[in-house]
């Protein structure tokens, strides 16, 4: 009797073992396959969304830094712009931006268009990528808001992110990802990899920071009659400390999100982004103390957004150890460039972004053709990767750099890019908003 129970019971799970497949004929097989593929693509939706709210929370972190950074007369400032990027880029990016970057033509009338027709209204998956290149092209804008931070013009403020949204992130954006929709690059078909932005996102935006700063020139007081750089402190680095956190919580959305797909590659990708992120910190806490002769938290702070934004480009294809590595790099580099920058250059940039974003990035890119398990120099993959990747960041500095030149020199002549002295003495607050971060509680000086 047990081992008749005992054979029913082998036999059962023998059955239930097998496949459902095994027994279905090739209609239910195709209704299962269609089942199947349908789960999988509400899956790549959803977990799209999810990544896409998370990059949005970015706009948060980045307020929260250059607020921190910079001095309370001008915070409001700071929180109108970071607010307004991102409804001018969602708005400028959806009417031509994405067509630009993803349309077949890569044109002007590129099938994709959004707001001018191609796109059929139930094709689901469609809405969610234009969501999640929205909130990347709001990123690449919103960059450019520190570097000219505390002495720019909102109406010049509005302009230009509008036309970085609407063409000139765009159009870089069809070289190296016009692929993933409609479209088609000449850099990705040279076999060009930025994974989720190092270059695309982060260096368009740094690079542009670079050419804003320039035409904008320094703050009141940052050099003397010598030329030496003065310090001007930011008022609340709780504050900026905060930013970074919710940035880094963020870049979880920026870089794993960026699979587009609902599969185990998120995880690797979230912890390649956590490890260099973590090195950035540290390294650039030590470089910082062996330069400054202290453990500087704000450049420990830019260390950690320059170890994500270093990793950004590789972060899918790099292994552990080499996201260490290329984190570790990253956090010396922007400790050197935010010195380099302020007193050999003499470029005022408040809050460190041309140093995080474009440098760091730059750097993100070319650690894909090092590291780069399969194609990367010091994986047995040869040169090759590198000169591409080499090629593609140095289009991008022109691209951005020139145009950016171009862009606010043009705002500059016609509706103004710095406001008066007085203003700027007084507080962007009180001067283009007509209000105080913290009425009551601010003594406000001429410094």
């Amino acid at each position: 009797m047990r081992k008749s129970r005992l054979n029913i019971m082998i036999l059962a799970l023998i059955v239930f073992a097998v496949p459902v497949t095994a027994f279905a004929g090739p209609a239910e097989t195709n209704a299962v396959h269609t089942i199947k593929e349908e789960l999988q693509t509400n899956i790549n939706i959803v977990w799209t969304c999810i990544a896409a709210f998370l990059v949005f929370f970015m706009q948060a972190g980045f307020a929260m830094v250059e607020a921190g950074f910079t001095r309370a007369k001008n915070a409001v400032n700071i929180l109108m712009k970071n607010l307004m990027d991102f409804s001018v880029g969602t708005l400028a990016f959806f009417l031509i931006g994405f067509g630009l970057m993803f349309g077949k033509t890569n044109g002007l009338f590129g099938t994709t268009l959004f707001a001018l027709g191609g796109v059929e209204p139930g094709a689901d998956w469609n809405w969610t990528f234009l969501l999640f290149q929205t909130v990347f092209a709001a990123t690449a804008a919103t960059i450019v808001s520190g570097a000219m931070a505390e002495r720019t013009k909102f109406v010049g403020y509005l302009a230009y992110s509008f036309f970085i949204t609407l063409f000139i992130y765009p159009v870089f954006g069809s070289w190296a990802w016009g692929g993933l929709l409609d479209g088609g690059g000449w850099l990705e078909d040279l076999g060009f990899l930025d994974f989720a932005g190092s270059t695309v996102v982060h260096s368009i935006g740094g690079w542009l920071a670079l050419a804003g700063a320039i035409v904008l020139g320094p703050r009141i007081g940052k050099y003397g009659p010598d030329g030496r750089p003065k310090a001007i402190l930011g008022h609340n680095l709780p504050l900026a400390a905060l930013g970074v956190f919710i940035l880094w919580f963020g870049w979880f959305g920026f870089n794993p999100g960026s699979t587009t797909t609902g599969d185990g590659s998120i995880g690797y990708i979230a912890v390649t982004t956590n490890l260099s992120a973590a090195a950035g910190a540290i390294v650039a806490m030590i470089v910082s103390w062996i330069v400054m002769k202290k453990p500087d938290a704000s450049m420990a702070l830019n260390g950690a957004l320059a170890g994500l934004v270093s990793i950004t480009a590789p972060c899918d294809a790099v292994s552990p150890m080499s996201a260490i590595i290329i984190g570790m790099i990253g956090g010396a580099l922007v400790v050197l460039s935010v010195l380099f920058i302020d007193r050999k250059l003499k470029v005022d940039d408040p809050v460190g972004a041309v140093s995080v974003h474009g440098v760091c990035g730059l750097w993100g890119t070319l650690s894909v053709g090092l590291f780069n398990m399969e194609t990367g120099l010091f994986c047995g993959g040869g040169l090759k990767q590198l000169g591409v990747q080499t090629l593609g960041a140095g289009a991008a500095f022109v691209w951005a750099f020139g145009l950016g030149l171009v862009l606010f020199y043009a705002i500059k002549a016609t509706i103004g890019l710095r406001v008066t002295s007085e203003e700027e003495a007084k507080g962007l607050d009180i001067g283009e908003h007509g209000m105080e971060a913290y009425a009551g509680f601010q003594i406000f000086t001429t410094t």
